[in-house]
């Protein structure tokens, strides 16, 4: 079935609603999916479709959106706006988007809420806002640390579990290493630039420290404390020592360049990068090794924050039965251990980690298990439609210290007021 471009479905739609154009009216037992445009994408969502019409009768109809996510919904802020029924039915929702697409969700509870006990705490609670179900999660993405297990090796160290055996650690090997002649060798690579990305770093490197997340469950602003102060300042400290200052215009894939050129000992980056480094040709295949992020030394804990995208549906579905089941289907056991076979992307659900057929593929999804299982939530279910701005307030304020023009001291004192004046009297 050839998919059709949201873009030009919801210009149509737009038309026929104002009178100046017609479309053919859709059969009413036919949905409309997002599906992306990559052939491995495809042959997951031709799956799904045999499964669906086979199990309920109806038809699947697939649409594509743009790549970009910020595009994406962007799109869905226009269609929602225009309250038409016939562009999409079932959707996929960045981690982020529940709060703020939340009043053009279709509440998930009645018929789908019994799968929470299948899935990650932190991904099923994500996309729970003011009480009702706005998705169900359909893969997951945490931050991870990666390590050259040969270079460990060589030099007689062990993956860190802290912060500070991570610094040791990377400076130990990085001297060495220059000493050897490897002049651009570095001890780590994150995502040091200010846009969402420091934002998940950064959360990592608070949260570690005790420092909560910036706003609470409850709406509270929390940042102001002593834990994030710290755990900000920790990672200015790396600039130039044991980062590169170039890390500060770093995205994940330039991090992941620099790491998988074999130039760096340690990098933080999402599970995508595992497969990309295992690949042929990579200079690091065969070397690479995976762990929790660093907890601070004490009473710190480990903390990694939370990325994936969820399965929703839209409010104005004409047909929300039939939208549910299909995405009961896109929820259970054997989809998500069908999609990672398909596109390597890590299953939402926790009960897939021991399937024989995941783990012949890849091994190391059995480490990750744990990671998953305390993933952090960026703030954007307390937020709503106003996550956008702090997020925004949050790396800025990060990079700031990174660049040191501040101390974390200062910066979470000033960014409490910041939220504060964004807050108001409420999100």
């Amino acid at each position: 079935m050839k998919p059709i471009h949201l873009t030009t479905a919801f210009a149509l739609a737009a038309s026929a609603a104002l009178g100046v154009g017609t479309i053919q009216t859709a059969q009413a037992a036919t949905l409309k999916m997002e599906c992306g445009a990559t052939g491995n994408d495809r042959a997951f969502c031709d799956y799904v479709e045999q499964r669906f019409t086979e199990a309920t009768g109806h038809d699947l109809e697939f649409v594509e959106l743009p790549n970009s996510s910020s595009e994406k919904l962007g799109l869905f802020q226009q269609i929602f706006a225009s309250g038409q029924s016939g562009v999409v039915d079932v959707f996929q929702a960045d981690v982020v988007w529940p709060g703020i697409l939340a009043p053009h969700m279709l509440d998930l509870s009645d018929g789908l809420g019994d799968l929470e006990p299948h899935f990650f705490p932190g991904a099923w609670q994500n996309n729970v806002i003011d009480g009702e179900l706005k998705a169900v999660p359909g893969l997951i993405d945490t931050g991870l640390l990666f390590y050259r297990t040969d270079l460990l090796d060589q030099y007689n160290e062990q993956p860190p579990q802290t912060w500070a055996e991570m610094e040791r650690i990377a400076r130990k090997i990085q001297a060495a290493e220059r000493e050897a002649g490897h002049d651009n060798f570095w001890g780590l690579v994150f995502q040091g630039k200010a846009y969402e990305g420091l934002t998940c770093n950064a959360l990592e490197w608070v949260s570690s420290h005790n420092g909560g997340t910036l706003v609470n469950a409850d709406g509270e602003i929390t940042i102001n404390n002593a834990g994030a102060a710290e755990g900000l300042d920790m990672a200015a400290g790396w600039i130039g020592d044991i980062a590169p200052r170039g890390v500060m215009g770093y995205q994940e894939e330039e991090s992941r360049a620099v790491f998988q050129n074999g130039d760096a000992l340690f990098m933080r980056n999402w599970p995508y990068a595992y497969l990309l480094a295992q690949d042929e040709g990579s200079p690091v295949k065969g070397k690479v090794g995976i762990v929790p992020l660093p907890k601070a030394s004490g009473d710190g804990q480990h903390a990694a924050a939370l990325g994936g995208w969820q399965w929703a549906v839209s409010r104005y579905t004409d047909h929300p039965d039939a939208a549910k089941a299909l995405v009961r289907i896109l929820a259970d056991a054997e989809t998500q251990t069908q999609r990672f076979l398909m596109t390597g992307v890590s299953p939402a659900r926790k009960d897939v980690y021991d399937d024989p057929r995941i783990l012949d593929k890849a091994p190391y999804m059995s480490e990750l298990l744990s990671v998953f299982e305390a993933a952090i939530a960026r703030p954007a279910s307390p937020t709503g439609d106003n996550y956008a701005r702090v997020s925004n307030a949050f790396y800025n304020a990060a990079f700031a210290v990174l660049n040191g023009e501040m101390s974390g001291e200062k910066a979470v004192a000033d960014l409490e007021r910041r939220l504060a004046r964004i807050k108001r009297n409420a999100w």
